[in-house]
């Protein structure tokens, strides 16, 4: 007890308890600080990470900037090139018009200083003329064949030339641009351009303190450079990262294409192996690169700033948490202390005692409630006794009704005593031979039932006092199966039913004589409760799991009585109404499915019969063993002889399929798609009789687009099902619109037969 009954008179008493300082007060302060410094640690990250990003990609867009101007610069500066150059080439060539070739050549000289050199090729590749800004041009110059010449083939396939860039006198970049006139005859205008307005257009460009640009030109040689030197040494860039990345863009890009768009920022290493952020934009007509690049500290300084900013505002945030976790800890923590004091208090039976918690926040709801639940407990112990003695009652009338139920039994025992005694007297008067068997017959089943109710009530007296070990062993279940046919196949003719066994090579572990009995007790009231039909036994390979089941079509069983059944002495309404069985069967088939750690399903449906499931472990299959023998069932089957077509695209369900029906003396054509069957059935006299199909087939085909395609081929609306694994609603829908039966897998062989024969018969001659 609590307290003695004189404390629960007693009045209560209001006590503050003092709570000092200990492992909860740590451990609050500890989990506050620890949850706070987690929470600014992940924003101060995620801050930090999101602005280094933003701060990448907004440097990235302003060299991505500066080098799209230069480009532009430079691409420009070619573009006003070749304007000049067009319209130096709108006439064809002929010697009465040197004199006015020789004019526009000064004027093109003095209008673009980048030109150092030009040359007219008539239209067989010939030199006519050429102009020199620094020399005199050769005499042997003119009329010579230039014919093979790059310039002049490729301006006059492309329209215009640009050519490598060279270095005269190892100072100054040259490259050489001929241009095609408007017409063939009009021939070819080849001009030196001096590239030193390249250089100028790279050293104008200021990125940062220590960034740089430079040009690249189609193969990575380097063409501008700040350092002049590395351009005069012919330096090839492409083993920089940067510029691989750039020269294995697509060559299949259009140019204007490239340029307009915008390449990520990429981290690399440049010329002298600093971490720089390089981007890069194109020039359009020629193909070179500019390349703009600035050093990663001096790119990240005002990022690692900020975080040096953050880093300090954590550890404030850090300390500020700290003191207010104190605060905090001390404020909740003391209340609690005193709360589990109180407890103990009120656990060693002072029942008077109330907490003064004063804190203006739940803690204080909370003491109050503590001190009403301190209340109630001096209340309920008050009325303990009386529940104590209401509790009794309620026990002994439980033994009332177990009375009654031994009752129910005994009378069930009297009835075959009763009559086994009346046929006793009957057979000592029995004047013929045959009226002495039919009464030595009854006595018989007098005895049996006799028997069958002891053996019932000893069983459940031998689980209930623990009596039963189990000796686990490994055997064929085969043998359990045979023994259920030679048991039931006598008790199941003469009550009108097909019993089916199905044989089954799997090996168990269990308790041979104990599992034997569980099957045995199914049967049995399988084949008491089914008035028609038949019962139905056989097993399933799950993984490591073997599921033995056993089928009947009796009349169902409810589903609010599903757990009940197995209680002892528990007899379903039509059961107790019509004497059958003591109750006690399927309460040990429970008993005796714990006792050997199997599982015992039940699955029914009012009207439509029972399927109870034991559920035990495999073992390795030994030997092999031969199917016993059963008996055939009394079925119609109307598929003999019939051509039927069956669909899988999974090799062994369609070979299991097309097994079962050639067993059954069909003719099957067994195919993984429609397009298949179709060539199959191309030797095959009229349409099939039957189609089945799995709903899901490999080459994305539904079974029903496969059903309908046959169909098409015939022109006859042959008769179909469905099959599948796919148990969702929506299929059995789609089925059961297109007005398709679908029968989901795993599916019993006696279900398709009864498919089978129901629509055979439902499909004309």
């Amino acid at each position: 007890m609590l307290l003695r009954s004189s404390e629960t008179r007693s009045p209560p008493e209001a006590v503050v308890v003092p709570a000092p300082r200990g492992r909860l007060f740590r451990k609050y302060v500890g989990l506050f600080v620890a949850v706070v410094c987690a929470a600014l640690a992940a924003k101060a990250l995620l801050d930090g990470w999101f602005s280094f990003q933003e701060q990448k990609a907004l440097l990235g867009r302003i060299q991505y900037e500066q080098a799209k101007a230069a480009a532009m610069r430079i691409g420009q500066f070619v573009g006003e090139l070749q304007g000049q150059l067009g319209w130096a080439t709108q006439f064809p060539w002929n010697t009465n018009a040197a004199d006015d070739w020789q004019l526009d050549a000064e004027r093109l000289l003095r209008q673009v200083e980048a030109i150092t050199e030009l040359r007219q090729l008539d239209a067989e590749g010939r030199e006519q003329f050429c102009n020199f800004r620094f020399a005199v041009c050769p005499k042997n110059a003119t009329s010579a064949d230039l014919s093979h010449d790059p310039a002049f083939t490729q301006a006059v396939a492309h329209g215009v030339y640009f050519g490598p860039v060279r270095f005269e006198r190892e100072s100054e970049p040259f490259m050489t641009v001929a241009m095609r006139g408007r017409r063939r005859e009009y021939g070819v205008i080849v001009a030196e351009v001096n590239l030193k307005f390249i250089w100028d257009v790279v050293t104008d460009i200021k990125v940062g303190t220590a960034g740089r640009a430079f040009v690249v030109d189609p193969g990575g040689r380097l063409i501008a450079h700040p350092e002049i030197s590395l351009v005069l040494r012919n330096t090839d860039m492409s083993h920089l990262a940067q510029v691989r990345a750039a020269l294995a863009e697509p060559s299949s890009a259009s140019p204007e294409r490239l340029a307009a768009e915008e390449p990520p920022p990429l981290v690399a290493e440049d010329i002298e192996g600093r971490q720089v952020l390089s981007v890069h934009a194109h020039v359009v007509p020629l193909g070179w690169r500019v390349f703009i690049e600035l050093p990663l500290d001096e790119a990240y300084a005002s990022i690692y700033q900020s975080f040096l900013r953050s880093g300090a505002i954590l550890l404030a945030a850090l300390l500020l948490a700290a003191f207010a976790g104190l605060y905090l800890a001390r404020r909740m923590v003391i209340p609690i202390r005193t709360l589990r004091d109180g407890a103990a208090r009120i656990g060693q039976g002072d029942l008077t005692l109330r907490l003064a918690i004063d804190t203006g926040d739940e803690l204080q709801e909370l003491g109050n409630q503590f001190n009403s639940m301190a209340g109630l407990l001096q209340d309920s112990y008050a009325s303990l006794e009386r529940k104590v003695e209401e509790r009794t009652h309620q026990l002994e009338l439980a033994n009332l009704a177990k009375s009654r139920f031994l009752a129910v039994a005994s009378h069930d025992l009297r009835q075959p005593l009763h009559a086994l005694g009346l046929f006793v007297a009957q057979l000592r008067t029995a004047a013929t031979d045959s009226e002495r068997a039919r009464v030595v017959g009854r006595i018989d089943t007098a005895i049996a039932t006799m028997n069958e109710l002891f053996k019932a009530l000893l069983d459940i007296s031998q689980l209930d006092a623990g009596a039963l070990a189990p000796n686990v062993t490994e055997f064929p279940v085969v043998t359990l199966l045979e023994r259920l046919d030679a048991t039931f196949a006598g008790a199941a003719a003469d009550a009108g039913l097909n019993l089916r066994v199905i044989a089954n090579a799997a090996w168990v572990r269990s308790d041979f004589v104990l599992l034997e009995q569980v099957l045995f007790n199914l049967v049995s009231n399988a084949i008491r409760y089914t008035t028609q039909g038949g019962v139905l036994i056989g097993c399933r390979k799950r993984g490591e799991q073997l599921r033995i089941e056993v089928w009947d079509t009796g009349t169902g069983i409810p589903e609010d009585q599903r757990q009940r059944i197995f209680e002892e002495f528990y007899r379903l309404d039509y059961a107790q109404r019509d004497r059958k069985g003591l109750g006690l069967g399927l309460a040990i088939v429970d008993r005796l499915c714990r006792l050997l750690g199997h599982s015992v399903e039940l699955s029914s449906a009012v009207g439509g019969g029972s399927r109870f499931t034991v559920v035990a472990p495999r073992a390795a299959e030994t030997t092999i063993v031969a199917e016993s023998p059963m008996l055939a069932p009394e079925l119609l089957n109307l598929a003999v002889g019939k051509l039927i077509v069956v669909i899988d695209d999974d090799a062994l369900a369609l070979d299991g399929m097309a097994g079962l029906l050639r067993s059954w003396g069909c003719r099957v054509v067994a195919a993984r798609s429609a397009e298949k069957a179709l060539i199959d059935l191309s030797g095959v006299e009229g349409p099939p009789d039957l189609i089945i199909s799995d709903f899901h087939l490999s080459d994305r085909k539904t079974g029903i687009e496969a059903v309908e395609e046959l169909h098409a081929a015939f022109d006859v609306p042959v008769p179909a099902f469905l099959v599948s694994g796919d148990i969702s609603p929506a299929l059995r829908e789609e089925a059961r619109g297109r007005g398709y039966h679908l029968l989901h897998k795993p599916v019993d062989p006696m279900t398709v037969r009864t498919m089978l024969n129901r629509l055979l018969r439902k499909s004309p001659p």
